[in-house]
C-alpha cells in the first residue's frame, strides 16, 4: 500500500512562486489521484507489497502502461516536493563544484535547465541529474523519469505538465521555471542526493507503510535507486 505523503511545507508556503491554490490542488487532487491508481493497479498486477520503485521498473519492464503512468507520477510528484523549500539556500560544495564544471556556474545551470523545460513539448519534467560523466539536464515525456533510465540518478526536477503552474501562469511556462530556479529550488536537497549518488547515504526512496498500518511510515524519504556507474 502506497501512501499520499505530506506536503513538507504548508500549502502557502511557497508564495509568491506557486499559490497555496496550486499546491492545494497538484497535491491533494492529481497526486492523489496517482497514488489511488497505482495501488489499485498494483495489487491486480500481483505487485502489492514491492517498494513504488519496484513497481515502476517492472510495470516498464512488461510494458503495462496504465500502470507505469500512474506508479511513475505518484514517485515523480513525491520526489517534486521535497525539490522545493520556502528557505531556499543556493547550492554549496561538492554540489556547487560539479555545477561550475557541468554549466559554468549556477548561472549556467540555470540557463540550461529553464531552456530545456521551455523547449520541451508537451506535458513531462525537467531534471537535474548525476551521471558517469557529471551532471546534465535532461527532460522526459508524460510519467517518464529517471527510475528506468540506468546510469542517471536525480538530484532536481520540475513539473512541467500545466496543472503544476497554469493556475499562477496561466501558459507562461517560461517566468514559471524562471521564478522556480530562483526561488524555491531546494539545493540542500540536491546536494544530499549528490552525495548519495556517490556513496555517502541513501538517496530518495517512496514513503510506504506496511499492509497492517494506516498512517505511520515503514520508511521515509529521502532515498533513490541505483548509483551512477563509476
Amino acid at each position: 500500500m502506497f501512501i499520499l505523503p505530506k506536503l513538507p511545507y504548508d500549502y502557502a508556503a511557497l508564495e509568491p512562486t506557486l499559490s497555496a491554490d496550486t499546491l492545494r490542488t497538484h497535491h491533494d487532487k492529481h497526486h492523489k489521484a496517482y497514488v489511488e491508481k497505482t495501488n489499485e493497479l498494483a495489487k491486480r498486477a500481483g505487485l502489492d507489497g514491492r517498494s513504488l520503485e519496484d513497481v515502476v521498473r517492472d510495470a516498464h519492464r512488461k510494458a503495462d502502461q496504465k500502470l507505469f503512468h500512474n506508479a511513475a507520477q505518484a514517485w515523480n510528484h513525491a520526489f517534486f516536493w521535497l525539490c522545493m523549500t520556502p528557505q531556499p539556500a543556493a547550492p554549496s560544495g561538492p554540489l556547487k563544484a560539479a555545477i561550475d564544471r557541468a554549466f559554468g556556474g549556477v548561472r549556467g545551470f540555470k540557463d540550461a535547465f529553464v531552456a530545456e523545460g521551455v523547449d520541451h513539448f508537451g506535458s513531462g519534467w525537467v531534471w537535474l541529474a548525476a551521471g558517469s560523466d557529471g551532471l546534465k539536464v535532461i527532460s522526459t515525456h508524460d510519467a517518464d523519469d529517471t527510475l528506468i533510465r540506468d546510469g542517471l540518478f536525480p538530484l532536481l526536477v520540475c513539473d512541467l505538465w500545466e496543472h503544476a503552474y497554469y493556475l499562477d501562469y496561466k501558459n507562461d511556462r517560461k517566468t514559471f521555471l524562471e521564478r522556480w530556479t530562483d526561488m524555491v529550488a531546494n539545493w540542500a536537497f540536491a546536494e544530499r542526493q549528490l552525495a548519495a549518488a556517490n556513496g555517502a547515504g541513501e538517496g530518495f526512496l517512496y514513503p510506504e507503510v506496511a499492509a497492517s498500518e494506516t498512517g505511520a511510515a515503514r520508511r521515509d524519504a529521502p532515498g533513490h535507486g541505483d548509483r551512477p556507474p563509476a
